[in-house]
C-alpha cells in the first residue's frame, strides 16, 4: 500500500542556512504518528512543504498520492490541518464559522462539530476573539474532525493550551482515530503528552532523521546508564553504542542502543572503569532529551 506520506531527499534552507538536508520519512496509513525534534530542527519547514506552501530545494514529497506542491483541491478537502495558529477568522461567531467552512468539505458533518464544541458550555453566537485560546483550540478541532479527513496534520497543537484543554483535545482525537482510522501526524513541543498518545515517531535533528519507527520499540531498546564521574570519560568520543553523553556534577549519563552487558564491554575496551554502571529507567520525555541533547 502506498504511504499516506513519503518524503524522498528534502532539501532546503533559507538565507544559506540548511535546515533540511536529506530528509527520508514514510508515514503509513492509519494511526498517529509525531513527527519530533527540538527547535530548529526543520519540523514546521517539513509541514510546509507537505502542504505545498513550500517548494523544496530538492528532493520528492507525496501526499495521499499526489506530488505535494501540485495537490488538486479534491485531495485538499482530504485533509484536516493545524497550522501555526488556532483560527484565522476569529470575527465570526461558533454557529457562523461551522456555516462558513460547511461550504468547502463535502464530507462535512455538522453534527461532530456541534458535538465538541457544545461542552464548552459557551452560546453558539459567541465571537471567537473573545473566546479563551484553550476554547478556540476545541473549535478548531471541531472543524477539523467534522472535515472526516482521510489524514489530520497538526502542527504544535498544544501552543498555548493548559494541562485541561490539551487532555481534552487528546481524548477527543484519541477516540476519533480509534473509530475512523484517519492518519495523524503531529508536531508538539510538550513531549510527555505524546508517550499515551502517538504509535510511530520520526525524531529529527539538523534537517536528518535520526530515530524512525514505532515508539514502543524505540523505548525497548534505548537506555540511560549512569557512572560515577571520571577523568577518564572526558576524552571519550560518541560512538559504537554510545549515542550521546552528558555529564553532570558528579556522574555521568550515557545513553545508547544496547544492553548493560554490551555497554560495559565497549566501556572496559577503552579503559574506562566501568564500576558504578547503572542503568536508569526512563519515560519517553527522558528518551527523547537523552537522544537529542539538553542543548
Amino acid at each position: 500500500m502506498e504511504p499516506i506520506i513519503s518524503c524522498r531527499d528534502l532539501r532546503h534552507g533559507y538565507g544559506g542556512k540548511v535546515v533540511l538536508n536529506g530528509l527520508n520519512f514514510d508515514v503509513q496509513q492509519g494511526g498517529i504518528f509525531g513527527l519530533l525534534g527540538k527547535n530548529g530542527a526543520g519540523k514546521t519547514t517539513t509541514i510546509n512543504i507537505l502542504m505545498g506552501f513550500l517548494r523544496p530545494l530538492s528532493g520528492e514529497c507525496r501526499v495521499l498520492g499526489q506530488p505535494s506542491h501540485g495537490i488538486t483541491p479534491a485531495v485538499r478537502c482530504d485533509i484536516g490541518l493545524l497550522h501555526e495558529k488556532f483560527i484565522q477568522y476569529d470575527f465570526m461567531s461558533i454557529r457562523e464559522i461551522e456555516r462558513f467552512y460547511s461550504r468547502f468539505y463535502p464530507k462535512w458533518e455538522r453534527a461532530v462539530f456541534y458535538d465538541l464544541v457544545s461542552r464548552l458550555d459557551v452560546p453558539h453566537d459567541r465571537w471567537i476573539c473573545r473566546m479563551s485560546c484553550g476554547q478556540r483550540s476545541q473549535v478548531v478541532l471541531g472543524l477539523i474532525m467534522a472535515q472526516n479527513p482521510r489524514l489530520m496534520i497538526l502542527d504544535d497543537y498544544s501552543m498555548g493550551l493548559d494541562v485541561g484543554y490539551r487532555r481534552l483535545f487528546l481524548d477527543f482525537l484519541q477516540e476519533y482515530v480509534r473509530e475512523r482510522g484517519t492518519t495523524v501526524l503531529l508536531t508538539s513541543h510538550v513531549v510527555q503528552d505524546l508517550d499515551k498518545l502517538i504509535d510511530k515517531m520520526i525524531i529529527i535533528q539538523e534537517g536528518k532523521v535520526l530515530v524512525e519507527g514505532r515508539k514502543d520499540e524505540f523505548l525497548n531498546t534505548f537506555h540511560q546508564y549512569r557512572l560515577p564521574a571520571s577523568e577518564a570519560l572526558t576524552e571519550v568520543a560518541v560512538g559504537g553504542p554510545v549515542v550521546s553523553m552528558e555529564r553532570e556534577r558528579s556522574t555521568l549519563s550515557i545513553f545508547g542502543f544496547c544492553g548493560e552487558e554490551e555497554m560495559t564491554g565497549y566501556l572496559s575496551g577503552l579503559g574506562i572503569p566501568v564500576q558504578g554502571l547503572t542503568e536508569v529507567p526512563m519515560d519517553f520525555e527522558d528518551a527523547f532529551i537523552g537522544i537529542t541533547g539538553k542543548y
